[in-house]
C-alpha cells in the first residue's frame, strides 16, 4: 500500500490485504450518512448558521458527535468501512456555501473522526476501516459545467485532506460522468505523488433507471474506460435497488478485472407526500445482495439512500454465511501489467464500446475528419464551423466506421483550442470512440480533457528521441487512452520491412516497461506512395506488408493500423478506390486489424474484376517485366502504367457496383420482403405469380403473415420503429385486398384465427393505442370488434355477448380509467364472462395488473405492454387451444410462452415513468392525502397555508385588459405556431420513433433528418393547404388574490363579486412551493370583504373538431401510417398552440421573450413565469378546468368538458398562468 504512516492502525492488516487473503471475505461498507443526519432533528443551528443548514460535510466541525453517532451505528451492526462525512467535501461544492478554503481542513477532520471510531471497534479478528468519501460534486465536465483542470485540481485537495487524516481506501463515489471520474483519478494520483503515500482505490458509479449513467454511458463503455486506470474495485451504488442492478453487476462479474462492489439504495424511491421512501427492507436486501455474492462474486457490499443499521446488520449477517463465487481479478502485483482477465481490449466513447478485434472485419477508422488531408475540414475550421464539423463526423457514422479519426493540424491556428473545441461537440453528439491524431502531444492532451471515453493517441515515434515517444506514453497512462506508434525513429522513416520491425521491436519493450500493456499499442508500419513511379518507391507496399507479417507474429498482442489511401496518392479517384481495396485486402491477410480509411471508397474484392486484382498485386509486390535482368533493361510490363491506363476516365462511381434487388428475389421471398419492407410498388404483380401456384389463402397464412411476424420481431428488439411497422400493415391490408375477389367464401364461416373485442374504457377518449392494436391483430388474421372510446362496462358486456369474441381488451391512457377497469372486470364476473382479458394503456403498470387485476376476475388478465405483446399473446392462445392447453379459468395448462404477459411482474417495470398525459392525474389518484398517510408525524399532517419562505410577494402587473377574448383560426398564423412544435415529444412520444438501446445518438438523428422530418414537413404543408387543423383560442385577464392555498378569483366586470377559487396543494417540504404563492395576497375594503390585488392570467386552447375527425376518417380508410402522423401532429398542435398563447400572454404583461429565445429555450422553461395545467401535481384537481372553461366562455371555441372531465376535442388544453419571478414546475 505504499508509504502508509507507520503506526496508524490498531491492526496491521490494511484493506486490500483483507480483500485478498486466502478466505476471500466479503466486505460490508457502511449504510445511508444522510438519511441517519436526517433523523436526528438538527437545526440550522447544529450546521453552523441558517446558511449552512443542509451542508452535512460542516457537522465535522459544528456537530462532530452527531457524526461519530452515525459512525458508531453502523459499526455496532457490524460494518467492516465506515464513510468519511465528506461526500460533498470538495472545494467545487463548498464554494456554494461560501467555504471552499476548508476543504482540506473538513477532508482531514472527517477522517480524523472516521478513524477514531474504526480504531475504536478495530479487533485482530474483525478490522475496521475508513473509506474517504469523495462524490461527484455538482458539475458535469462532459456538459461543460466545469474545466478539467479545475475539477483535478479540486480532487486532489480533498485527498489530500483525507490522507491527512489517515484513511485507508479513497472512494470516489455516485460517479454520474466518466470525464468526472478520470478528473478524480488524476487528482488523487497528484496527492499521491505529493505526499508520498498510497492508498487503495474504489470507483462506484451510479447507473440510471433508464440503465445508463446520467450522461448516458453504458456499463460497457464505463469497464473499458475505466480498465487502464489503477483501481483496485470498480462497483455500483445510488439510484436504485439492487434489483434495477442485476444486468450491469452481471456484466461487471464477466467483464471486469476488479474486484466488484454493490451499495444499492433501500430499493426505488417512491415520493410520498413529497418526501423520498424506501420500501426494501433488510431481510430482502439482504437476500436480493446473497445473489450478487454467491453466484456473481460480488466482494464489497454496503448500503445506500434509504439504508438503516438495521439493513448493514442483515449485510453483516449475510457475510459470515456466504463467500464470494470466484472471479479472476488484478492485485496490487499486476497492476502494472495489465492484464484483461475476462475483459477484452476496446476504446469506447462516451455512450458505448468498440472492440478493438472486430469479428469479419477489421477495425475501421474514419479518415475524413482531417484537416491536414482534406481541404473541406481545413474550410470549416477556417469558419469555425462547428456544427459542420461535427456533420463530416456523422457522415462516416453512417459509413460504418468504428473509431474516428480527429486531426485539426493547420497551419495558422490555435491548434488546441481548435481540438477543445472540436472534442467537446464530437463527445456528445457522435457515438464513435475518437481517434487524437497530432504531431503535437499538446493539441492530444486538450481533446483528452474533453474526452470522457476511451481515446486512442495517434502517434508517438522516436524521431525526436525518448523524450517526446515517452511523453505520449504518459498521456495514454494518465487519460486511459490507447496509442498508436509510427516505425519512425532518429534516422527517419523505416522503407524496408527489417528498419520497420526493429523500430516496433524497440518500442514495444520501452512501452510495455512504462506500463502501456501490448494490447493497447498499434503500430504504424507507413503505408508510402507505390504510385509515384520513383525507383525507391516501387517496394514500399511489399515491405509494409511484410512488417505487418512481422509484427503479428513475433510482438504477442499488440495491433497494426494503417493510413490505407497513402499507398495510391496521386493516382485517379477510380483507380485509387480499386488498389486501396486490394492493398487493404493483402494487409488484413498479413495480420493488420485496424485501418484509416473512409469506407465508402473501399471495395469488397468480390466486387473488383480478376484482372484489376492482378493489376494491382503487381503493382504492390513491384512485379514489373524486363527484357532482361541486365541493369538498364526496358520495362516490358509496368501495372502502375497499366492501373493508369485502365482506369483513364473511369468515374468513382462507375467503379463501384450494387447489391441484388427485390426483383431478384423468388416469389415466395418477394413476398414476405414486400410486407417487410412495406413496399407497395410491384405488390400486385407479385401476388399475380404468386397465384399461379398457390391458393390466396395459403399466400395469405404463410408467406404475407410470415413477413409481418418478420416486423413484429424487429418492432420487439427495437430494429423497427412504428411508423414502418404501419407502412408494412398498409401493405398486408392491401395485399388481402388485392385477394378477397380470388378466395372462396362460405356462408357463415371465417377465415380469421380468432376474434379480438376491444375498447377505450368509461370517460377516456384516447384512442391511438386502442386503434394501433387493431391496425396489428386485423393484418395478422385477427377479427377484431373495435367498440370506439368511452365505453361503459354494460356495453362492452353486450358486445361481448353478441360476438363471442375469444379474448377482451380494455384501454385507457388516465390513471382514473385503471379504476374504471377494475370495476369492469368484478362486473364481468357477474355476466359470467370468463374469457381471458388484456388491459393496456400508459397509466397501468404491470403490478396493478399482476395484483389488484388478476385479483378481481375468475379468468385470465394480460398486461399488454404494446400491441405486438397482444399479438404475441392472441398467438399462444389460439395455439393452446388448438392443442387443447387452455383453460379460461387456470389459463396455460402447459408451458406458458414467454413474453405473453403472463409472467409475475418485473419490479423494474413497475418503475418505468408515465408518459405526460398519464401522469397528470398521478398525484390527485395515487399520492396518499394527508388524512391517509402513514409515515408523516402529527404535526407534518397539519395543513399548513403559510407562504413560502422562498416565494416573496411582487407588485402586480397591469393586463392590457380584463375578461376573456376569442382567437379564431382566421386571428392566428398557423405558421407561427408550428415553431413552437416540440419535435422531441412528436417524434419519440407520438409517432414512437425512438432510439433503441443498440443505436447511436448519430445513427437516430440520422434516421429522424431522413425519414421523420420530410413526413413533418408534408403533413405541415397540408395542414395549411387543406385547412385540417381549426386552431383557436380563449384566454384573459382576472382579478384574483392569494387565500392561504387558494387563489381566489374575482369577476372582471365587478371586481367586488368573487366568481369561485382554486385549493391548491403544498410541498410539505423543501421549499413549500405552492400555485397560490405567485400571487399577492388579498386585501381587505373598507367593509372587511376580501378585495383581488393581482391579476391571473388564464388560457384555454383547441385544434378543433375538424382534427379529430379527419384523423378518424383515416383510421376507417386504413392508412395508418397517415393516421399515427396526423394524429399525433395534433396533439403535439395543441401543446404548441399552448406555448404561443403563453409567450403572448408574457408579451402583453410586459415580459417578452427576446428575439434570440430559441424553442429549446423555450420547452426548457427559460423564459420569466410559469403556466400550469390541471392534472398535474401542482394543481391536480382536473374538475378545475370546468370552472375555468366557464368563466373564459370556451364554448365560443368548441371546446367544453364532458361528464366524465375529458376536454373535447381531444387536441385541446388548459392553463393557469404565474408571472411571477419564481415560478417554476414543481410537484406537490
Amino acid at each position: 500500500m505504499g508509504n502508509a504512516n507507520p503506526g496508524r492502525r490498531v491492526t496491521d492488516v490494511d484493506f486490500l490485504e483483507r480483500l485478498h487473503s486466502v478466505d476471500r471475505p466479503v466486505l460490508v461498507f457502511d449504510g445511508a450518512t444522510g438519511t441517519s443526519l436526517q433523523q436526528m432533528d438538527l437545526g440550522p443551528e447544529d450546521f453552523g448558521g441558517a446558511a449552512l443548514e443542509g451542508c452535512n460535510e460542516n457537522l465535522v466541525f459544528t456537530r462532530p458527535d452527531a457524526v461519530q453517532e452515525v459512525h458508531r451505528q453502523f459499526l455496532e451492526a457490524g460494518c467492516d468501512v465506515i464513510e468519511t462525512d465528506t461526500f460533498g467535501a470538495t472545494s467545487l461544492v463548498l464554494a456554494e456555501y461560501d467555504i471552499a478554503d476548508q476543504s482540506f481542513a473538513m477532508n482531514q477532520r472527517a477522517a480524523e473522526l472516521a478513524r477514531e471510531m474504526a480504531d475504536r471497534y478495530t479487533t485482530p479478528e474483525k478490522p475496521r476501516f475508513v473509506a474517504g468519501s469523495m462524490g461527484p460534486t455538482t458539475k458535469l465536465p462532459t456538459l461543460g459545467h466545469v474545466d478539467f483542470d479545475t475539477m483535478k485540481a479540486s480532487f486532489a485537495e480533498q485527498a489530500e485532506g483525507l490522507l491527512a487524516g489517515n484513511v485507508d481506501l479513497l472512494i470516489v463515489e455516485t460517479c454520474q460522468d466518466v470525464l468526472q471520474i478520470k478528473a478524480a483519478l488524476q487528482g488523487i494520483e497528484a496527492a499521491f505523488s505529493k505526499t508520498g503515500q498510497r492508498r487503495p482505490l474504489m470507483v462506484s458509479v451510479t447507473m440510471e433507471a433508464t440503465g445508463t449513467m446520467l450522461v448516458g454511458s453504458d456499463i460497457a463503455a464505463v469497464v473499458s474506460i475505466l480498465e487502464p486506470f489503477p483501481i483496485d474495485v470498480l462497483g455500483l451504488n445510488c439510484a436504485t435497488g439492487p434489483e434495477q442492478m442485476k444486468e450491469h453487476i452481471r456484466y461487471l462479474s464477466e467483464c471486469s478485472p476488479f474486484i466488484i462492489s454493490c451499495i444499492p439504495n433501500a430499493g426505488l424511491p417512491e415520493n410520498i407526500g413529497g418526501i423520498a421512501h424506501y420500501r426494501l427492507t433488510p431481510v430482502e436486501m439482504k437476500m436480493q445482495l446473497m445473489h450478487f455474492v454467491e453466484d456473481l462474486g460480488v466482494q464489497v457490499i454496503g448500503g445506500c439512500c434509504g439504508t438503516t443499521p438495521e439493513h448493514i446488520r442483515a449485510l453483516a449477517e449475510l457475510t459470515a454465511e456466504l463467500k464470494p463465487a470466484a472471479r479472476a481479478v488484478r492485485t496490487p502485483e499486476n497492476r502494472h501489467a495489465r492484464p484483461l482477465l475476462q475483459g477484452e481490449p476496446s476504446a469506447a466513447s462516451l455512450y458505448g464500446t468498440t472492440p478493438y478485434h472486430q469479428d469479419n472485419s477489421f477495425l475501421i477508422i474514419g479518415e475524413r475528419l482531417n484537416a491536414s488531408g482534406s481541404k473541406k475540414v481545413r474550410d470549416l475550421l477556417a469558419e469555425e464551423d462547428w456544427d459542420g464539423l461535427v456533420g463530416v463526423a456523422r457522415s462516416q457514422v453512417k459509413e460504418n466506421a468504428h473509431v474516428l479519426d480527429v486531426n485539426v493540424d493547420y497551419v495558422g491556428r490555435d491548434g488546441e483550442r481548435d481540438m477543445h473545441e472540436l472534442v467537446s461537440r464530437l463527445v456528445t453528439n457522435v457515438n464513435l470512440p475518437l481517434m487524437l491524431d497530432s504531431t503535437e502531444w499538446q493539441k492530444m492532451e486538450a481533446g483528452l480533457k474533453v474526452a470522457g471515453g476511451k481515446c486512442i493517441l495517434n502517434s508517438t515515434n522516436y524521431e525526436d528521441g525518448d523524450e517526446r515517444f515517452l511523453k505520449v506514453l504518459e498521456l495514454a497512462k494518465a487519460y486511459g487512452a490507447g496509442v498508436v506508434i509510427g516505425t519512425i525513429d532518429e534516422e527517419g522513416m523505416a522503407r524496408t520491412a527489417e528498419r520497420k520491425f526493429a523500430i516496433a521491436q524497440r518500442a514495444y519493450r520501452d512501452a510495455v516497461e512504462y506500463g502501456i500493456p501490448a494490447h493497447e499499442i498499434f503500430y504504424d508500419p507507413l503505408a508510402l506512395p507505390i504510385s509515384t513511379g520513383i525507383e525507391e518507391d516501387r517496394l514500399n507496399g511489399a515491405a509494409t506488408i511484410e512488417a505487418i507479417r512481422r509484427i503479428r507474429s513475433d510482438l504477442p498482442g499488440a495491433h497494426v493500423v494503417l493510413g490505407v489511401s497513402n499507398v495510391s496518392f496521386g493516382l485517379s479517384p477510380a483507380a485509387r478506390i480499386v488498389l486501396n481495396s486490394v492493398f487493404l485486402h493483402d494487409c488484413c491477410e498479413a495480420g493488420m486489424d485496424a485501418a484509416i480509411i473512409s469506407p465508402a471508397k473501399i471495395l469488397p474484392l468480390v466486387k473488383i474484376s480478376n484482372e484489376h486484382q492482378q493489376v494491382c498485386r503487381d503493382l504492390i509486390y513491384d512485379r514489373r517485366r524486363f527484357e532482361s535482368d541486365q541493369p538498364g533493361a526496358i520495362c516490358t510490363y509496368d501495372p502502375l502504367t497499366e492501373l493508369t491506363t485502365l482506369f483513364e476516365g473511369v468515374s468513382a462511381k462507375e467503379a463501384r457496383a450494387s447489391g441484388p434487388s427485390l426483383a431478384d428475389l423468388a416469389v415466395e421471398a418477394r413476398l414476405k420482403q414486400h410486407i417487410i419492407d412495406g413496399e407497395r410498388l410491384g405488390l400486385d404483380a407479385s401476388l399475380d405469380e404468386a397465384l399461379h401456384t398457390y391458393p390466396p389463402l395459403q399466400i395469405i397464412n404463410t408467406f404475407l403473415l410470415d413477413g409481418m411476424k418478420v416486423v413484429g420481431e424487429l418492432f420487439g428488439s427495437g430494429q423497427m420503429q412504428l411508423p414502418f411497422v404501419l407502412q408494412s400493415a398498409e401493405t398486408m391490408k392491401a395485399a388481402v385486398a388485392y385477394l378477397e375477389p380470388h378466395m372462396e367464401i362460405i356462408e357463415g364461416e371465417s377465415s380469421a384465427k380468432a376474434k379480438f373485442l376491444i375498447a377505450t374504457v368509461k370517460g377516456d377518449v384516447h384512442d391511438i393505442g386502442k386503434n394501433l392494436v387493431d391496425i396489428i391483430l386485423t393484418n395478422n388474421g385477427y377479427e377484431v370488434i373495435n367498440l370506439g372510446i368511452k365505453q361503459s362496462c354494460e356495453a362492452i358486456i353486450e358486445a361481448q355477448l353478441k360476438h363471442q369474441a375469444d379474448c377482451i381488451a380494455m384501454s385507457g391512457l388516465l390513471v382514473k380509467s385503471t379504476a374504471f377497469m377494475k370495476d369492469n372486470l368484478e362486473a364481468f364476473n357477474q355476466a359470467n364472462i370468463t374469457v381471458p382479458v388484456i388491459l393496456g394503456g400508459a397509466a397501468l403498470t404491470p403490478r396493478f395488473v399482476h395484483g389488484d387485476c388478476r385479483a378481481a376476475y375468475r379468468g385470465q388478465v394480460v398486461y399488454g405492454r404494446d400491441a405486438f405483446a397482444d399479438l404475441r399473446f392472441m398467438d399462444a392462445l389460439v395455439d393452446a387451444k388448438a392443442a387443447g392447453e387452455w383453460d379460461d379459468h387456470s389459463g396455460f395448462t402447459g408451458a406458458i410462452p414467454d413474453g405473453v404477459g403472463l409472467s409475475a411482474p418485473d419490479p423494474a417495470e413497475s418503475s418505468i415513468p408515465a408518459p405526460a398525459e398519464a401522469k397528470q392525474e398521478l398525484a390527485e389518484v395515487d399520492s396518499p392525502s394527508p388524512a391517509n398517510s402513514t409515515t408523516d408525524s402529527p404535526a407534518e399532517n397539519q395543513i399548513n397555508d403559510h407562504r413560502s419562505a422562498t416565494v416573496a410577494e411582487e407588485p402586480a402587473l397591469q393586463p392590457p385588459f380584463w375578461g376573456s377574448q376569442i382567437l379564431v383560426e382566421t386571428q392566428i398564423d398557423l405558421e407561427e405556431v408550428f415553431t413552437y412544435l416540440d419535435r422531441n415529444a412528436l417524434f419519440a412520444g407520438q409517432w414512437q420513433l425512438r432510439k433503441t438501446q443498440q443505436q447511436s445518438r448519430e445513427s437516430y438523428g440520422a434516421m429522424l433528418a431522413e425519414k421523420a422530418e420530410p413526413v413533418l414537413r408534408q403533413w405541415m404543408q397540408r395542414c395549411l393547404n387543406e385547412d385540417l387543423l381549426t386552431p383557436r383560442v380563449a384566454y384573459g385577464y382576472f382579478p384574483c388574490g392569494r387565500s392561504g392555498n387558494a387563489v381566489v378569483v374575482f369577476d372582471p366586470a365587478n371586481h367586488e363579486r368573487q366568481l369561485g377559487r382554486f385549493d391548491l396543494p403544498r410541498q410539505r417540504s423543501g421549499n413549500r412551493y405552492c400555485v397560490a404563492d405567485f400571487y399577492m395576497d388579498l386585501a381587505e375594503d373598507a367593509s372587511g370583504s376580501p378585495s383581488p390585488t393581482d391579476v391571473l392570467p388564464m388560457q384555454a386552447v383547441t385544434m378543433g373538431e375538424k382534427a379529430t375527425e379527419f384523423a378518424q376518417g383515416l383510421f376507417k380508410a386504413d392508412k395508418y401510417t397517415d393516421y399515427l402522423y396526423f394524429h399525433g401532429l395534433g396533439v403535439q398542435m395543441a401543446e404548441a398552440l399552448a406555448e404561443w398563447v403563453h409567450a403572448r400572454i408574457r408579451k402583453e404583461l410586459g415580459y417578452p421573450d427576446p428575439a434570440t429565445l430559441e424553442l429549446r429555450d423555450v420547452l426548457a422553461q427559460r423564459y420569466r413565469g410559469s403556466r400550469y395545467s390541471f392534472g398535474y401535481p401542482a394543481c391536480p384537481n382536473v374538475a378545475d378546468s370546468r370552472q375555468q372553461l366557464d368563466w373564459l366562455g370556451a364554448k365560443r371555441i368548441g371546446l367544453t368538458m364532458d361528464e366524465s372531465d375529458q376536454l373535447e376535442p381531444e387536441q385541446s388544453t388548459t392553463a393557469l398562468v404565474a408571472l411571477h419571478s419564481q415560478a417554476r414546475y414543481f410537484s406537490a
